[in-house]
């Protein structure tokens, strides 16, 4: 947010660029270990275009967007052009991350009902992803939304298991699909020490509950054999694919 007329009055100039879609839907998939090259979800990003076609990463508008209230603007924005996708067939799932104020927005759940009727996209194809600590603060909160929105049909992804001290809690939340495990999580599951107790025991609850696991910062194929080996069903990271413009992933899904 360097120029003047944004510093002027950066409320006004990022609700005219939501207006005027000048955001950019970017996405980065996550792929079915044993068959990397499929992907049955993709994590929808954003950024900011600038001017002169530049793109404005997400750290410089994002504690904007939070300071001032509106990121259910944004979230709701990002749900719309994701669910546009969706409607042309051209990814299975998308997963859609959600601020601590769009969880608040009572509302939030009736303008998800309104665009899947709008878009005819079927609502197990759109998902929601929270982060741990969100989950973890106010669990009634969550719980009211999941229950919300899965009541629409649509699934959560709790994002970053394992960053804070109980990873268990999280999983009792409504209509929770998947689970992201964060870095460390992955380095663990991906190394060649034995596991731990306590992540065979997340591998065992996870699947008895049905919920999938996601290994997040994936960053070779040779972690990816590894926490094949282990079960893990999902990854994600660099090593797989860098976020790239949604078309692009359209692209390279058809070419898979």
């Amino acid at each position: 947010m360097k120029a003047a007329a944004k510093l002027a009055d950066p409320v006004a100039y990022l609700r005219k660029a939501l207006a005027e879609d000048a955001f950019a839907l970017f996405c980065q998939p996550i792929c079915a270990i044993g068959n990397p090259l499929t992907y049955p979800i993709a994590e929808a990003l954003v950024r900011l275009r600038e001017e002169e076609a530049a793109l404005c990463p997400p750290g410089e508008f994002l504690p904007v967007l939070e300071h001032y209230g509106l990121m259910p603007e944004l979230d709701r924005w990002v749900a719309r052009q994701v669910l546009r996708h969706l409607s042309s067939g051209a990814l299975p799932r998308f997963s859609v991350n959600l601020s601590a104020q769009t969880l608040d927005d009572v509302s939030f759940p009736a303008f998800i009902s309104r665009e899947l009727s709008a878009s005819r996209v079927q609502a197990e194809r759109l998902l929601f992803e929270v982060d741990e600590p969100d989950a973890l603060s106010q669990p009634s909160r969550i719980a009211r939304f999941a229950s919300a929105v899965g009541a629409l049909g649509c699934g959560l992804i709790i994002d970053g298991l394992g960053r804070g001290p109980d990873f268990v809690e999280p999983l009792k939340i409504p209509h929770l699909k998947y689970v992201k495990v964060c870095s460390s999580l992955t380095r663990l599951l991906s190394g060649a020490a034995p596991l731990n107790e306590e992540l065979r025991a997340l591998l065992q609850v996870t699947a008895g509950m049905g919920i999938k696991v996601i290994a997040e910062c994936v960053e070779d194929p040779a972690m990816l054999a590894a926490l094949q080996k282990r079960g893990v069903g999902f990854a994600q990271g660099f090593g797989i694919c860098q976020p790239h413009p949604v078309e692009a992933l359209t692209e390279l899904r058809r070419r898979a």
